[in-house]
């Protein structure tokens, strides 16, 4: 199977998930035993090919897994364990990796060993001939228990550029003993694609001199460099057929190579024939940060937020003729949407993408350029409508005289009352309203004065507007910016994001005072989710009925 150069359109990529064993040595990423096995399935179901799950010698909770992944079947992977060979001076039979190793049960078990001269005198210890003989003597253990070996070279591209014979003859130690994959890593993350390349055609070269013909190459990079990718991509096209990574890049240092985006460039731009879906790319990215509780990375290649987002007027106009003038693939590809942001750098395509969400009577012919003009006006007084579409929807609406308040706001109050001794400040608003000439007088505590201003205003509302019962804070941030016009004296401005559980807003406020500019993105979201709900503003007063 190894090949010098190879082509790769139309042909397989084997594809190793490692999101569980390597990803986990990455900074703040940690899986329970639960947390563990759902990923596995949820990768089997993606369709990854081998599925990593831990070194079953280094702790209890992988050998948990282990035992728990007997009695689940999986549709597709092939599940795995890793480990190193046999310690210096230990016969196989009585090391207690290997043994670990082995009572996982696996299928597959994959098998660590050094290709560096350096490592194999500084961290082993050991001599070249030794470390060859540590190869062999385990792969042939494994081997002769049943299982198939996946062999990882560590350091490969170091140990090539240092001692190319040696670091190939690791390789050989390995296949002669019954290897059926050799992976070539880039265990420090540092080597550049051209060497990668090469490294990988000398690699495919000796082993198909040697006994290895059927044998297939892997490449497992690491990110240090920012090269992952490239040179996963690199080694693939000089005649790797498996690629070693993990789910959105996760892994020790700066992350093993990130396999949502090899897939995506696997297929997209090589034409590699993958099983895989691309798009349920998003899907599986957003799965395995919300099991590890992180944020996705919004600039994530392919699959995140920002990755169809334009903001240039010029880029947007472009777009709605042309997709492909600004966009390298289209978006729906990979599970992904077309955004279009709004900020002062924006122009009439913009503005008329946006508006299209609430309806297309929000915006068009000749009041789209005074829209348009407003709201740079807005943003250079310090309001911010990128990530608050809700605020600009109703910018536009009353700007096209088509909004119609769902109230009359006569006043409101807010107290921070700070006790004695060491209690919390107590913070309490008060509201005067009206709705259809029907007057509310409310107030209401809270945990600090929006919270209380924002409580009060549900309070007052919630007679004449039930739904709003449903909405709910999810995010408030403020930041502090100094006004054009005002010398030293600071403007907030204050973005909220707010939901029904079923559709969300951001809205946004800017003041020299934080309690005004709260309320005014707290405003913008009572009324977004009225309008999305069909609620008709009435003068007569009372419940309003859904329009």
């Amino acid at each position: 199977m190894t090949t010098a150069e190879g082509g790769v359109a139309g042909e397989r990529v084997e594809i190793y998930d490692t999101t569980l064993r390597d990803g986990t040595q990455g900074e703040g990423v940690s899986f329970t035993s639960d947390d563990k096995v759902a990923v596995a399935l949820r990768l089997d179901a993606f369709g990854m090919d081998l599925i990593e799950g831990g070194w079953p010698g280094s702790n209890p909770k992988d050998v948990d897994f282990f035992a728990r992944m007997r009695d689940v079947p999986l549709a597709r992977a092939r599940l795995t364990a890793f480990g190193s060979t046999r310690r210096k001076g230990v016969a196989p039979e009585d090391d207690a990796n290997l043994a670990a190793l082995l009572a996982a049960a696996t299928p597959i078990v994959t098998l660590f060993g050094k290709s560096w001269p350096l490592h194999v005198r500084e961290a082993l210890g050991a001599s070249l001939d030794e470390n060859l003989a540590m190869i062999a003597d385990s792969v042939a253990f494994v081997r002769a228990a049943g299982r198939e070996v996946v062999y990882d070279a560590e350091h490969y591209f170091d140990g090539w550029r240092a001692d190319p014979a040696y670091a190939l003859a690791t390789l050989e130690a390995a296949v002669a003993e019954g290897a059926t994959t050799v992976v070539l890593c880039d265990t420090n993350g540092g080597s550049l694609p051209d060497v990668v390349a090469e490294g990988t055609r000398a690699a495919a070269r000796a082993l198909a001199t040697a006994a290895g013909s059927g044998v297939r190459l892997g490449i497992h990079p690491h990110d240090d460099a920012g090269l992952a990718v490239a040179n996963a991509l690199a080694s693939v096209q000089a005649g790797a057929r498996q690629v070693q990574g993990t789910v959105n890049g996760y892994g020790e240092r700066c992350g093993n190579v990130d396999l949502v985006t090899v897939l995506a460039n696997l297929v997209l731009k090589l034409g590699a024939d993958q099983p895989q879906p691309l798009g349920d790319l998003l899907a599986l990215s957003r799965y395995v940060d919300d099991r590890a509780n992180l944020e996705p990375n919004v600039r994530r290649a392919y699959v995140g937020d920002a990755a169809f987002a334009h903001k240039g007027g010029i880029h947007v106009s472009a777009v709605n003729r042309r997709p492909d003038t600004y966009e390298h693939v289209a978006p729906e590809a990979v599970g992904n949407q077309r955004r279009v942001l709004l900020s002062d750098l924006s122009g009439r395509a913009n503005v008329v993408a946006v508006g299209m969400g609430a309806g297309s009577e929000t915006v068009g012919g000749d009041a789209t350029g005074e829209l348009v003009a407003r709201m740079k006006e807005l943003e250079h007084l310090g309001y911010a409508f990128e990530g608050a579409e809700a605020s600009f929807r109703l910018l536009a609406r009353r700007m096209g005289g088509q909004h119609r308040p769902f109230f009359d706001l006569h006043g409101y109050s807010v107290f921070i009352d700070k006790r004695v001794g060491d209690e919390a400040p107590r913070c309490e608003a008060s509201v005067r309203l009206s709705v259809g000439g029907e007057a509310a007088h409310t107030a209401a505590g809270g945990d600090g004065p929006v919270n209380a201003l924002d409580r009060a205003l549900r309070k007052a509302l919630l007679p004449f507007y039930p739904t709003l019962s449903e909405l709910r804070l999810v995010d408030y941030k403020v930041r502090v910016l100094h006004g054009p016009s005002t010398g030293t004296a600071s403007v907030v401005r204050v973005h909220v994001e707010t939901t029904d559980g079923r559709t969300s807003w951001g809205t946004v406020g800017a003041h020299s005072n934080i309690i005004d500019a709260s309320y005014e993105a707290l405003l913008d979201a009572i009324e977004s989710k009225l309008l999305a709900d069909g609620v008709s503003a009435s003068p007569a007063g009372g419940v309003l009925a859904g329009a």
